[in-house]
């Protein structure tokens, strides 16, 4: 049934990968879902934007563009500028003496041993870093007063210098923001045009190199963003959608696409959050708040661990070097870092893109190169000529030429087959299907080795856990991957091909406030916390009264970091919920502590002082959730959804001799109620869903696949 404009209000989101751009339509009123899929455009990725927008309007024909309450929208455009060197052209400002502090960065780096390591160049080079004389203390006292002629000459400087944009970094200025303000407002009364990020509003916390690179990242991407959203917004507006621009936020929240403009550091993570916020809402609206989402799309992997239906935020975590596995996002050692927050994930270099090849020591490799959305993979018969993961499940027999995408793209299973043949099974002294097994199985376990990275290397077994499969090729390699990481649970959602995109449409508007403390607990006076956690609320209700009209009345969540006294890096621990800040709530969080770094560490150490680093203040603004929509069709019977059988290679059952006679259901006619074992391929429009022998499905109400091993 297609709803009509007048059942209710609609709501859109739209995320780019690398390979394709997702769209959902949700009704808000129904939870009817509508799907788009296309081709991502990496040279105009507004184009694909608005292709997969208008795609749901066609689909859905007899929605209008004016019955659509707002688009929520996730991108890499951010990160891809810092990747490609094609950030804007910046200026950076700091205090007399630090003028190399770009340059210098950290002595860490992501590999111990790698004597080849380079660090990345500074996004500003040494002849746009502008130094002005001042000095501040650690506690924000004016030790050195800013030399106002030496400011004017600076300003000239940057000006004959035709930058795009300029960041502001000045020494202990999350103490005292004045100088900063100063040094801006200077900057805007002779260039009026350029955009200017001061450290003290991205991100006011102390560790000087980590806030200037933050700021630097924030300003030399914000022309690039703004540009790319005015684009998105022109280009919705010629559409008929005039309804309120979202963007997806690092830290799973959203806020609006004018926010997203002045400071888009916020959202250089955007994409991947969204499948860690689907993995989470779904996990806890069937009553599984544990799981570990896993999104492979055709480019990358990601993984993501959710406790309490909430994903592990943190800061530490980098942009623009080698997506590696380890602490967050990228390692925290390779590229940018960056201190704003963001879902704590594990990002590898393998998708359904993914290129095989043979190293010179005779070695079968698969990633991190892409064949991405332009070629693409040998199959897809776009010029691609080098064999990818999606060519070996359709070599295995995973994939259905003839119904890829719906059917609205046909595979080429002789090319892919050639492809394979000629540049991995030959020089292997393999057969074709044993080279496209290990071209699976490798990429297997380097997915496996991501979920324990976010599992039992963060303190917590996989065995407690439900493994959530989705994206593009995620439910191909799910099951698997759960099998070889001891996790005895998987659900694949409706529609996980675009369950990133729906993963837009459950998140609430979110903005994040911090201010430094770094002092011990036995030593602090209490209402300096309360204080600071009221002048936060403050400036969280005046953010949430310009920003968040889509949202009802703003909640507050407070966190504090901590760490014990004399380590270097600290833990964010939730704060007690109690109505006022006394002992008895200082004796609750100190434990907290301790628990939380048990969980991290292995080991409490309840004798030695706690020290409060920073105080930490989300405001947030609850956006209604769409209901899930019940299956109309119930019944224990899967038959009635049989496509026929085809042969499937599985290794575990066939003794790497041959292939299965492997049922084939088309999963949009299972009923719910419906259960059968594996070995099964389910086939939907966006995916294929890979069943293992020894594993047995179960349809729920909603048309989730709940998947458990059978031992």
């Amino acid at each position: 049934m297609t709803a009509s404009p007048t059942d209710g209000r609609f709501r859109i989101g739209v995320d780019i990968g690398g390979t394709f751009t997702d769209g959902t339509l949700v009704d808000s009123a129904t939870g009817e879902v509508t799907t788009s899929k296309v081709l991502s455009t990496p040279s105009q990725p507004a184009q694909g934007f608005i292709s997969a927008v208008e795609k749901l309007l066609e689909i859905n024909d007899s929605v209008t563009p004016g019955a659509v309450e707002h688009v929520v929208h996730a991108t890499t455009v951010a990160t891809n500028a810092i990747i490609e060197g094609k950030t804007a052209k910046t200026a950076f400002v700091t205090t007399e003496g630090f003028r190399d502090m770009l340059e210098i960065a950290r002595q860490i780096r992501p590999s111990l041993y790698d004597l080849q390591f380079e660090k990345p160049a500074p996004l500003v080079p040494r002849q746009l870093c502008f130094e002005v004389p001042e000095r501040l203390d650690a506690k924000g006292q004016v030790v050195t007063a800013l030399n106002e002629q030496a400011l004017a000459i600076v300003v000239d400087q940057i000006a004959a210098s035709d930058v795009e944009a300029v960041a502001v970094c000045l020494l202990h200025s999350y103490r005292n923001p004045d100088h900063e303000r100063r040094v801006r407002d200077a900057i805007t009364a002779k260039l009026p045009n350029v955009i200017i990020s001061i450290s003290s509003d991205v991100v006011p916390e102390f560790r000087e190199y980590l806030r200037a690179s933050t700021t630097v990242i924030n300003s030399s991407v914000a022309p690039i963003v703004s540009t790319y959203l005015k684009s998105i917004s022109e280009k919705l507006f010629a559409a008929g959608v005039t309804s309120e621009l979202l963007v997806m936020q690092s830290s799973g929240g959203v806020y609006p696409a004018e926010a997203a403009s002045e400071n888009p550091v916020f959202m250089v993570e955007s994409g991947p959050a969204a499948g860690a916020v689907a993995a989470a809402s779904l996990g806890t609206a069937l009553g599984h708040p544990n799981v570990i989402s896993f999104d492979m799309g055709g480019t990358t992997a990601k993984a993501s661990l959710i406790r309490n239906g909430k994903p592990n935020i943190t800061k530490d975590y980098s942009v623009g070097g080698a997506a590696q596995s380890g602490t967050g996002a990228f390692g925290g050692a390779s590229g940018y870092p960056i201190r704003t927050p963001v879902v704590d994930l594990v990002e590898i270099g393998a998708g359904g893109g993914s290129i095989a090849w043979v190293d010179s020591g005779g070695a079968l490799r698969v990633g991190p190169h892409s064949a991405g959305a332009d070629p693409g993979p040998v199959c897809y018969g776009l010029g691609g000529e080098q064999p990818t993961i999606t060519d070996a499940n359709l070599v295995l027999g995973r994939l259905d030429p003839n119904y890829f995408a719906g059917g609205e793209m046909s595979l080429n299973l002789e090319a892919a087959t050639e492809s394979i043949r000629k540049q991995c099974a030959e020089p292997l002294g393999l057969s074709v299907e044993e080279a496209a097994h290990g071209i699976v199985e490798i990429a297997n376990t380097a997915m496996v080795n991501a979920l324990r990275l976010v599992s039992v290397q963060r303190g917590h077994d996989p065995r407690d856990f439900m493994l959530v499969g989705f994206g593009g090729a995620g439910p191909a390699h799910a099951v698997r991957l759960a099998e070889q990481a001891g996790i005895p649970r998987v659900l694949i959602p409706l529609g996980p091909g675009t369950a990133s995109a729906l993963g837009l449409l459950v998140t609430d508007v979110r903005m994040e406030g911090s201010a430094t403390l770094i002092v011990r607990s036995d030593e602090i006076e209490l209402s300096v916390i309360a204080n600071e956690f009221d002048r936060l609320e403050n400036a969280g209700r005046e953010a949430h009264q310009v920003a968040a009209s889509a949202s009802g009345a703003p909640e507050f969540e407070r966190a504090i970091e901590m760490r014990y006294w004399g380590q270097s890096f600290e833990l964010s621990v939730p704060a007690p919920e109690r109505a006022s800040i006394d002992q008895v709530w200082m004796d609750e969080l100190i434990e907290s502590f301790h628990d939380a770094h048990e969980t991290a560490y292995g080991f409490r150490a309840i004798d030695e002082p706690v020290e409060l680093v920073n105080l930490r203040l989300t405001t947030i603004g609850k956006i209604a959730r769409p209901q899930m929509r019940k299956l109309d069709n119930v019944g224990t019977n899967a038959s009635v959804a049989s496509k026929g059988n085809r042969s499937v290679y599985f290794a575990e059952n066939s003794g790497g001799k041959g292939k299965l006679s492997t049922p084939v259901f088309d999963r949009s006619k299972l009923p719910a109620g419906a259960v059968f074992s594996g070995p099964a391929i389910i086939e939907e429009p966006d995916c294929t869903t890979v069943i293992h022998p020894e594993w047995t499905v179960t349809v729920d109400e909603f048309g989730n696949l709940g998947i458990e091993h059978n031992s």
